[in-house]
C-alpha cells in the first residue's frame, strides 16, 4: 500500500509539473531560449526579472523610442547605435538637451556579462539599476526625464502599441505599464545582445581559413607576455570584468593606463577621476574598466574619453607605456604615472607587426551582430 501511494504522488507530481511546463512553452511570449555562441555561457540572470520573449521586445521598442527623453529627441538607441556595436562614434556623448559628457558612450555588447556597468562605477551591478541613471540623472544630462516619471508612464499607458506589448510582457499585472516594468524590459532586451560570431570565433571554433597568417601573427602578439594585451583583455568577452551563470561570484578589474598625470602625482581631470571619484581612495585615480575588445575596430575613438582617436594611436600609447602630453592644461607624462597598471610597461614594435596586431583586432569585428535584425529599431521598416 505504502509503495502504491508513493508511486501515485509521485506521478502527480509529475504530471502537475509537466502540464505547468507545457502551459508555459505554450505561450510564445512568455518561453525564452538563449542563442549562444559555442563557447558562451549564459549570462547571470536576475530571479525577480526572468527572460521572456515579451519582455525583450518590449525592451526592443523602448530601447528605440525617443519619447524616453524629456524632449523626444534622444532615446538608448542615439548613443548606443547597433552598426557601431552600440556605440556612438564620438569622443564624448551629448546629453538630450546637448550637454556634452565627460565620456563615451561603451559598447553594449555582451553588455550581459559585464559586472559592474559603466567606466568607473564599483557599485553599478544591474542593468536595471544603470538604466534609472542616463533616465533622470542630471550630472550629466543624458534622458532629462528628472521629475517626468508620470508623464513617462502616462505615455506609454495611453499608447495602444505599448498597451499591449506590456500586458503580454507582464501578464499577470493588473497594471504593468510601471517604470520598473519599464527597465525590466530594457535590461532583458541588452541581455540578449551577444556578440560571438567574429572571425576570430570562426577560427577558434575550427574554421582554420577564418583567420589571415597576418591576423594569426597578430594574435600570437595579442597573447604574449611581450605586449600584456590580454591581462586586461583575456576570456571569451576580451575583458577581465566579467560575470555569468556559471561564476559563483564575478570578476571585476579597474586599470590605470597612464593617459594622463597632470601634476606629475597621478592626477587626472577633474571632470574623469575614474573610480575614485566613488571610492574616494587616491589609489583609485585613473582606474576605468577595460571594454571588451569585441567589435572594437567599429568602436573609435578610444579610451574613456575619446582622446586617442584610431588604434594606430592606441597601439602607439601602450608601446610607449603611457601618454606624453606635451603642453597644454592636460600636459604630462603618462608612462610615469605611480598609479599605472603594472601591465603597461611598454614595448617595442616593428611596422609590419603593428599592422599584424591591427589585422588581429579587425578580426574581432562581429558583421553579423552589427546587422542584427533582433536588435534592430522596431520602428524602422525592414530592409531588403
Amino acid at each position: 500500500m505504502l509503495l502504491k501511494f508513493i508511486v501515485r504522488a509521485f506521478l502527480t507530481i509529475c504530471v502537475t509539473f509537466c502540464c505547468a511546463s507545457c502551459s508555459m512553452l505554450g505561450d510564445p511570449d512568455q518561453s525564452f531560449s538563449w542563442d549562444l555562441p559555442g563557447n558562451f555561457p549564459a549570462p547571470r540572470v536576475p530571479e525577480d526579472n526572468p527572460m521572456t520573449r515579451a519582455k525583450v521586445e518590449l525592451g526592443r521598442h523602448l530601447f528605440y523610442d525617443k519619447r524616453m527623453s524629456v524632449n523626444g529627441t534622444t532615446a538608448c538607441a542615439t548613443c548606443h547605435q547597433q552598426k557601431l556595436a552600440f556605440t556612438d562614434g564620438k569622443a564624448l556623448a551629448v546629453g538630450a538637451t546637448g550637454e556634452s559628457h565627460p565620456r563615451g558612450s561603451m559598447s553594449l555588447a555582451n553588455v550581459g556579462y559585464v559586472p559592474r556597468l559603466t567606466w568607473a562605477n564599483p557599485l553599478m551591478k544591474r542593468l536595471e539599476h544603470q538604466a534609472l541613471v542616463p533616465m533622470f540623472g542630471s550630472d550629466p544630462v543624458e534622458m532629462g526625464l528628472g521629475d517626468k516619471k508620470v508623464e513617462l508612464i502616462k505615455t506609454f499607458k495611453d499608447d495602444p502599441r505599448y498597451q499591449k506589448l506590456f500586458a503580454r510582457a507582464f501578464p499577470s499585472n493588473t497594471d504593468p505599464v510601471t517604470l520598473d516594468h519599464i527597465t525590466k524590459a530594457l535590461a532583458s532586451f541588452q541581455r540578449t545582445l551577444i556578440s560571438g560570431d567574429a572571425a576570430f570565433d570562426r577560427f577558434s571554433r575550427g574554421e582554420r581559413a577564418a583567420l589571415g597568417a597576418d591576423a594569426q601573427r597578430g594574435m600570437a602578439l595579442f597573447f604574449s607576455e611581450r605586449l600584456e594585451c590580454f591581462h586586461c583583455h583575456n576570456g571569451f568577452n576580451f575583458t577581465d570584468s566579467v560575470d555569468h551563470g556559471n561564476k559563483s561570484l564575478g570578476e571585476v578589474s579597474f586599470h590605470n593606463t597612464g593617459l594622463y598625470n597632470l601634476d606629475g602625482k597621478g592626477a587626472y581631470p577633474k571632470r574623469n577621476p575614474g573610480a575614485m571619484a566613488i571610492t574616494q581612495k587616491a589609489s583609485d585615480m585613473g582606474r576605468f574598466r577595460a571594454p571588451t575588445l569585441r567589435n572594437v575596430a567599429v568602436t573609435a575613438p578610444y579610451m574613456h574619453d575619446g582622446s586617442i582617436k584610431t588604434l594606430e594611436e592606441v597601439i602607439d600609447h601602450y608601446a610607449a607605456g603611457g601618454r606624453l602630453i606635451e603642453e597644454g592644461p592636460h600636459a604630462g607624462n603618462g608612462a610615469k604615472n605611480p598609479n599605472k597598471s603594472r601591465f603597461i610597461p611598454g614595448f617595442i614594435l616593428r611596422p609590419n607587426e603593428k599592422t599584424d596586431l591591427i589585422a588581429f583586432l579587425n578580426s574581432l569585428t562581429d558583421y553579423k551582430f552589427l546587422k542584427d535584425e533582433r536588435f534592430a529599431d522596431p520602428f524602422e521598416p525592414t530592409i531588403p
